[in-house]
């Protein structure tokens, strides 16, 4: 069992993302997904397929909706585009993709679409 971190929060609230998005009909490509080291992009959370659209997951645990949304940088989104176009590029992805964010507050579950 995980000590109670904010890092293992932070797994634990990534497990219930998947799940949730597995639940409505969306296909987990791969989680934590990262470009490589020192390529000053970022790690994507999770990567679903729903339909015939790639969606790139940014997940946030906090207390608040409003905690959590202070939490995403303009910074922290331009790593995150820049690591979905290295995915794209090596994948050869040619259909439409979004943005996701998923928000966890306790068991509470958030999910806004084509949020960033």
């Amino acid at each position: 069992m995980l000590s109670d971190t904010s890092y293992s929060r932070g797994l634990f609230a990534e497990f219930l993302a998947r799940m949730y998005l597995r639940f409505h009909g969306y296909h987990i490509i791969s989680s934590r997904y990262i470009t490589g080291k020192h390529t000053n992009r970022a790690e994507i959370d999770i990567i679903a397929k729903y339909a015939k659209t790639m969606v790139f997951v940014e997940v946030k645990q906090r207390k608040s909706i409003e905690c959590a949304w202070d939490a995403i940088t303009h910074k922290q989104i331009t790593r995150l585009r820049r690591a979905a176009e290295t995915y794209i590029s090596r994948t050869g992805w040619h259909g439409d993709a979004r943005f996701d964010v998923i928000i966890i507050c306790g068991w509470r579950i958030k999910h806004i679409k084509n949020a960033i």
